[in-house]
């Protein structure tokens, strides 16, 4: 697979949601699907209520189109179950968050699906995810960053698997609370996988799922950038933190998630922080949690905000990458 067939997958998946939104976005908006925004969030984003969300269906119908496109025209066997596996974790996430977006709106409330019944339903995805990993025959070892050594984890694949689905879904969904902050960082995560994917042993069908997913939001950011036009609401978020657990899984490099998806990481650990330190002592470590609300109510623009976030990512990207490519 050459180089041109890369950027080919990302012009292609690029094009494909610019072509959409300008048809999308009017159509959520006479659906009166707009954002309903937490009181008790900073005050500057009040003004963004009513902004249309599940934008996040427009990258999914993206990856989708542009995934079995690429890999039809280029691949010379049939679609792997690895591809499928990753549309079916793409579309179950996005389903599950669908669903919990069309109840906040339905309902006019910014809860949606209770905890448990997001948790039930992500369990169940990751389930069936495993269960067909193991069907294949699928390696239930993890790899240690920059060594030779393999842990086998056995029937505590399974533990693992759910947990990264599971806790990936989640902190991509904490990280999306800013105008852009979201689509930029997955695109720079996307991007360092899908070079791990392309790099050594060639994984050709998740490369080209994973620069989908990176033209894709690139494309997004053309109307999500700030000023918003279109949120992705948990329709996307949920859909790509399931979509990158899945692939770093596929390609054996769960450990590594933790570095490239740092962003995510420390987001989701702002969360848990804050909430264990009021319980604990009734005091905040932070203004206010996820991580990006404690800069803006420092006095930080939105957009410094969203750039710092970004450089951030590209930052653990870049390392990630390094330690797979060339200290292993």
């Amino acid at each position: 697979m050459n180089i041109y067939v890369l950027l080919m997958t990302i012009a292609i998946a690029f094009l494909i949601t610019v072509l959409l939104s300008p048809i999308f976005i009017p159509f959520l908006r006479r659906l009166k699907f707009g954002q309903s925004i937490r009181e008790e969030g900073p005050q500057s984003h009040l003004k963004k209520t009513g902004t249309p969300t599940m934008g996040g269906t427009m990258i999914v119908i993206s990856v989708i189109m542009t995934a079995l496109i690429m890999v039809s025209k280029f691949s010379s066997s049939s679609i792997s179950y690895e591809l499928w596996l990753l549309i079916f974790v793409l579309v179950g996430y996005g389903l599950l968050g669908f669903l919990d977006d069309f109840i906040k709106i339905a309902m006019k409330r910014n809860l949606g699906l209770t905890s448990r019944q997001k948790m039930i339903g992500q369990v169940i995805i990751a389930l069936v995810f495993y269960l067909i990993l193991r069907y294949n025959d699928f390696a239930t070892y993890v790899q240690i960053p920059g060594t030779s050594v393999q842990l086998e984890l056995g029937w505590g694949y399974a533990l693992l698997i759910m947990f990264m689905l599971v806790g990936a879904s989640n902190a991509v969904n904490l990280t999306d609370g800013l105008d852009g902050l979201l689509a930029g960082t997955a695109a720079i995560a996307f991007g360092a996988f899908a070079i791990l994917a392309w790099y050594g042993t060639p994984q050709a069908e998740i490369t080209i799922f994973a620069l989908a997913v990176v033209g894709s939001l690139l494309g997004f950011l053309v109307f999500n950038a700030h000023p918003a036009k279109v949120f992705m609401g948990d329709t996307g978020s949920l859909a790509l933190g399931g979509s990158i657990a899945a692939i770093a899984i596929l390609t054996k490099l769960e450990i590594i998630l933790i570095i490239i998806g740092g962003v995510f990481v420390i987001e989701t650990l702002s969360v848990i922080i804050q909430v264990t330190s009021f319980k604990l002592t009734g005091k905040r470590v932070f203004k206010m949690s996820p991580l990006h609300h404690h800069y803006e109510l420092m006095g930080w623009s939105e957009w410094r905000v969203v750039t710092t976030f970004w450089l951030v990512g590209l930052l653990f990207a870049a390392l990630g990458v390094y330690i797979e490519v060339w200290i292993t």
